[in-house]
């Protein structure tokens, strides 16, 4: 018992699997630091992923759960790509419920890897317009650096994953390091030429993803079969799986704890830093302690900011840096579900083959340049374009042999774009944890109260009535909107709720993502942004996290953490 504290001791504890604790994983590994990585979720190893290889005839129920297993997952089968082929990939909502004071979809992950292996995989550079927004329009706090400070570690980063796409180079947009794209089809052509001749502010590109075209770092090409949301063992899209984790494992510096829910952050009121982390182990309920001199919390938004809540201390009252009292509020996400569909009557002749795993994509341009709306911020679409598959039949009367033809026939063409909305930073907007509600493991339940302003409602309404104007002007027909009403959390893009500023009182983290007040301690995940640009925002936290562990290390190196 005596040798327990040395045995669970490291140089660097990361909590969160997913994309930013795997590239933390990665960094601190190379660095040469004896690392920790912990996962509430189970043991996930590349390329071994449940029926990842599965034929659609061997999947049981078509592919529907049933409805006593739907009674597992009321949250998370909500979830864009959810289904019975990948529906462990999620977490069981009745063991970690939370309390939503207003409607508030909390996706998470259940695996080694995290959500590194459901996301969209689309990755765009924020820019100036982005990191300058609060300051001008006075919405959020100053975000502490700007393009040029995080430029090398989008350039670091994008060397190591490997993203296909197209430039167009916007200020507003950065160009980035790039393969080639997947081919447009013969509709993404038409709107292009269309785009080209019409608009002077707007453009029309190959959507920017982490998704391989060519071999790179020893993961493979994509393999174009539409199967991205069961994991990939070509390694095509990138995954705490297939690159960041196994670039640490080779170190030998490595170790994963899987099973493990991290109820609090330790810390020493007399050395005036955090000494390590409180698990419950998610099998055996055991309570145990790790050590460490560098923490670095990837639990996701959400996650990230329960566990510094929960870190209570005599120094820390009402949660580990709290000092300022923001953490836990301007919790915020992106809004979707609002856009408009349409027809295009030409090329019924044509088709395509295999499925290409991004799409197009209209940059911002809204509130950009000399664009001015009565709105604030702004909007990008992503625009999908494709034929009817032989899923048309759920919607086609008919039977026997002349209808089976009918269905391997190419359907119509259709066009989408679907627009992702900006919300402004509100402190109105927050997480808490419930005093009296804990879930099986002990820990206290999250309680979520966020909504959208009247901003978010007249921006919808343009992005509405801008999108139905470029189809109809690229000459597609039976243009129809939606517009749905938002539900927080949907889009999967939650940030704001413990973020960086250089003002004390305003922030919770420094402009190294360190704890203002305990800097052994850093967040890189959603949970540190000031605001959260229309882009998705996951290429971000990527070259946060390498940079922020860099600054640390060398800190650790100096000795002025101890």
């Amino acid at each position: 018992m005596s040798k327990g504290k040395e045995q669970n001791s490291y140089d660097a504890i990361v909590i969160g699997s997913g994309i930013s604790g795997g590239w933390a994983a990665k960094e601190f590994t190379e660095r040469g630091l004896k690392t920790l990585l912990l996962e509430r979720g189970r043991s996930m190893v590349h390329p071994h992923y449940p029926s990842s290889t599965a034929a659609p005839w061997e999947l049981d129920y078509a592919n529907e759960l049933t409805l006593e297993e739907q009674k597992d997952y009321p949250i998370q089968i909500n979830a864009w790509e959810f289904g019975r082929d990948n529906h462990t990939f999620y977490i069981n909502d009745n063991h970690v419920p939370y309390i939503q004071e207003k409607p508030f979809y909390w996706f998470r992950a259940n695996q080694v890897g995290g959500k590194s292996l459901m996301w969209n995989r689309n990755c765009y550079r924020y820019s100036d317009t982005d990191f300058e927004a609060n300051l001008k329009d006075g919405h959020g706090n100053d975000w502490p650096i700007r393009y040029k400070d995080l430029k090398p570690w989008y350039d670091y980063v994008e060397n190591y994953v490997g993203l296909s796409g197209e430039n167009c180079g916007l200020d507003s947009l950065p160009d980035q390091i790039l393969m080639p794209p997947y081919e447009m089809n013969c509709v993404e052509k038409h709107i292009r030429n269309r785009f080209d001749e019409l608009y002077k502010d707007r453009k029309y590109i190959n959507a920017r993803a982490a998704v391989l075209t060519k071999m790179h770092n020893g993961r493979g090409p994509c393999m174009s079969r539409n199967q991205c949301r069961r994991g990939c063992p070509f390694g095509a899209y990138f995954s705490s799986n297939s690159a960041t984790i196994p670039s640490a494992l080779k170190t030998g510096n490595l170790t994963i704890r899987p099973f493990s829910a991290v109820e609090s952050i330790l810390y020493n009121d007399k050395k005036n830093k955090a000494t390590g982390v409180r698990i419950v182990d998610t099998e055996t309920k055991q309570s145990i302690e790790y050590f460490a001199s560098i923490i670095s919390v990837n639990a996701s938004a959400i996650g990230s900011t329960a566990i510094l809540l929960n870190s209570i201390s005599n120094r820390f009252p009402t949660g580990l840096g709290n000092d300022s009292g923001v953490l836990g509020h301007y919790l915020t996400d992106h809004t979707d579900s609002v856009g408009a569909w349409a027809m295009w009557e030409g090329d019924t002749d044509k088709t395509f083959v295999g499925q290409r795993p991004n799409q197009m994509y209209i940059p911002r341009f809204r509130n950009v340049g000399s664009d001015k709306q009565s709105f604030l911020r702004g909007y990008a679409f992503e625009c999908f374009s494709t034929q009817k598959s032989w899923e048309k039949g759920k919607h086609m009367n008919g039977a026997g042999a002349e209808f089976k033809k009918r269905l391997t026939q190419p359907g119509n063409w259709e066009s989408v774009f679907a627009a992702l909305c900006e919300s402004l930073p509100d402190k109105r907007n927050n997480m808490t944890l419930s005093k009296t509600e804990k879930d099986i493991y002990g820990i206290p339940q999250v309680v979520l109260d966020v909504q959208y302003d009247e901003n978010m409602r007249i921006m919808r309404e343009d992005a509405a009535k801008t999108s139905k104007e470029m189809l109809e002007a690229c000459g597609l027909k039976h243009v129809s909107v939606f517009n749905s009403p938002p539900v927080a959390g949907r889009t999967i893009h939650e940030s704001g709720s413990a973020r960086m500023g250089n003002d004390l009182k305003e922030s919770v983290l420094n402009k190294w993502n360190q704890v203002h007040a305990c800097k052994n301690v850093i967040v890189t995940d959603g949970a540190c942004l000031p605001s959260s640009p229309c882009q998705n925002p996951s290429l971000t936290y990527m070259a946060l996290t390498t940079r922020a562990v860099d600054h640390i290390c060398k800190e650790f190196k100096s000795g002025a953490l101890k």
